[in-house]
């Protein structure tokens, strides 16, 4: 028999800030967070903007920030035991400093790496160790395990945590996820003219032109209900479906009738026991190919209720967060089923008559939530779904 999972706490970070509050008055204003990147020289690539949030810090502080919040917010106790799963590729800042350390060791004549800005920082880099960095700083036991399935790491996470959860193997899972915006995606994504030429992200939009990056960080708690019960928890929601697909179709581009997102999403309804939910925070990404695709796939999974089921994409506020996407929208789909409000599409103009969808344009709109969705897809054709249901 299945068992229940909850969702008892959250932090968050995205480029308005940090917590709840921080996104009512950005993401759920409909206000984009794009400005000039300062914190590196932008000079070599396309795009000089993103959304970030000050100076560059080592990701494993924004990790253990947003991660000690959710702990905080669930009242885990210290020494508890759970499993903490992380999405990450890495601190790629980290990496950008080794190498550029190792190749001025070497005009030296020095042994590259050797010393403690190189050497003592290339460890960073490596997903596994920010998540038993995490738990370490968390103070808790339990398994450790590292995603790095790209723009779905940290939903995959939340897959995984669900599927311990509900399968006995665990009764607590901190999950997480954390990207910020840096020098080497800027010049992947630039290089394959895949961000925004004009600084803004117009997802559904006939005039999309991209992409932008976004500084993002979140972590939740999940826990059994039989478990929660006994802590005395108070849970903020349920997770009642979640499904993974892949579509096979291309390394960059998703089947162009959605397949992928289709099988995750309906394999989600389905173990939520719904025909459809109340809100979709897409994944949205304003690229010429993801839009349609995306419109088509949810189009298929909520056939006769298409038309009524509002979807918005929150990057045209937070930027791409590639490897927090999944666990940073989770946390929004959340505050919009409690808060009763739909985050809107941020600077939406002409719609693309091949996305037809009711895309919530520039105004948050009031909604009684029972059941909301959020999805995600990545690179390689990979897709996730996960249902939030009110308690």
């Amino acid at each position: 028999m299945r068992r229940e999972v909850l969702l008892t706490g959250y932090g968050v970070r995205t480029a308005f800030g940090t917590g709840a509050e921080a996104l009512r008055d950005g993401v759920f204003d409909g206000r984009p967070a794009f400005a000039p990147v300062t914190r590196f020289d932008t000079g070599p690539y396309r795009t000089d903007a993103a959304a970030t949030h000050g100076p560059a810090v080592p990701l494993r502080e924004v990790l253990a920030e947003t991660a000690a919040a959710a702990v905080r917010m669930a009242g885990l106790p210290a020494g508890a035991r759970a499993d903490v799963l992380v999405g990450t590729a890495g601190d790629f800042t980290a990496l950008t400093r080794f190498w550029r350390t190792r190749g001025r060791d070497a005009e030296a004549g020095g042994a590259a790496g050797s010393d403690g800005a190189g050497g003592a920082g290339v460890v960073e880099t490596v997903p596994a160790w920010q998540a038993a960095a995490l738990a370490d700083a968390l103070g808790v036991r339990g398994t450790r395990l590292a995603f790095t399935s790209a723009c779905v790491a940290s939903a995959m996470a939340v897959v995984h945590g669900c599927l311990l959860i509900s399968s006995g193997r665990a009764d607590t899972v901190l999950c997480a996820g954390a990207y910020l915006v840096e020098e080497e995606n800027l010049a992947k994504f630039g290089s394959g003219f895949a961000l925004s030429r004009d600084g803004a992200v117009r997802p559904f939009c006939a005039d999309r032109s991209g992409l932008l990056l976004g500084d993002g960080a979140a972590a939740v708690v999940l826990e059994s209900a039989d478990g929660a019960r006994r802590r005395g928890a108070r849970p903020l929601a349920a997770l009642t479906g979640w499904g993974v697909a892949g579509d096979a179709h291309h390394v960059a581009r998703p089947h162009p009738e959605g397949a992928g997102l289709a099988a995750a999403a309906g394999r989600a309804l389905r173990g939520a026991g719904l025909p459809r939910v109340g809100y979709v925070n897409a994944h949205g990404t304003a690229t010429r190919h993801n839009d349609p695709a995306e419109t088509r796939g949810l189009r298929a999974v909520f056939g006769p209720y298409a038309d009524s089921v509002p979807v918005s994409s929150t990057k045209s506020t937070t930027g791409h967060l590639l490897e927090a996407a999944g666990v940073v929208e989770l946390v929004i789909t959340l505050l919009a089923l409690r808060d009763g409000v739909l985050p809107p599409t941020a600077g939406f103009t002409e719609p693309d008559p091949l996305c037809d969808l009711d895309f919530v344009p520039n105004r948050p709109h009031k909604a009684d939530l029972r059941a909301a969705m959020t999805v995600n897809a990545a690179f390689g054709g990979v897709n996730t779904a996960l249902v939030l249901e009110r308690t």
